[in-house]
């Protein structure tokens, strides 16, 4: 006999939820590199990069963010305490990555090390939000 367990407080994400979670780590992990780029040769354009691949991650991480705060609504009241650590993981990501952004804002020159420092922190967060996400998914065992 075969059975399939699931438990039923993992709940998949939505397709679309999935490819909006799946944008803003490359994005911040983007800033990151032009971050280091710039550290190394300080050639002003990797800060503008820095910039545009912060503002994209913030655009799509806010949809993302909205996505989970719905989910936290639409779980059940025993059920939240996954939806609420995803929320929070994502809300987290998001104001640093805005402090990030604002820092970036600054003067080229004026930009390091913060800016480093912070498109560090976001990528960690961003991955700990994703890998939140992600792990939502419904795994069957066959016993």
């Amino acid at each position: 006999m075969v059975a399939v367990s699931a438990p039923d407080y993992l709940r998949p994400l939505h397709p679309l939820h999935s490819i909006l979670l799946a944008f803003p780590l490359p994005l911040f992990v983007g800033a990151l590199l032009s971050d280091l780029a710039y550290q190394g040769s300080f050639e002003i354009q990797w800060t503008n990069f820095s910039s545009w691949l912060i503002a994209g991650g913030l655009l799509v991480g806010g949809f993302a963010l909205l996505w989970a705060l719905i989910n936290v609504f639409r779980s059940g009241r025993g059920r939240r305490t996954r939806p609420i650590a995803y929320f929070v993981s994502l809300l987290v990501m998001w104001v640093v990555g805005f402090i990030n952004a604002l820092v970036h804002s600054k003067d080229a020159f004026a930009v390091m090390p913060e800016g480093l420092y912070l498109s560090a922190l976001t990528v960690l967060l961003a991955l700990a939000a994703s890998w939140i996400g992600y792990s939502g998914f419904r795994a069957g065992e066959v016993e």
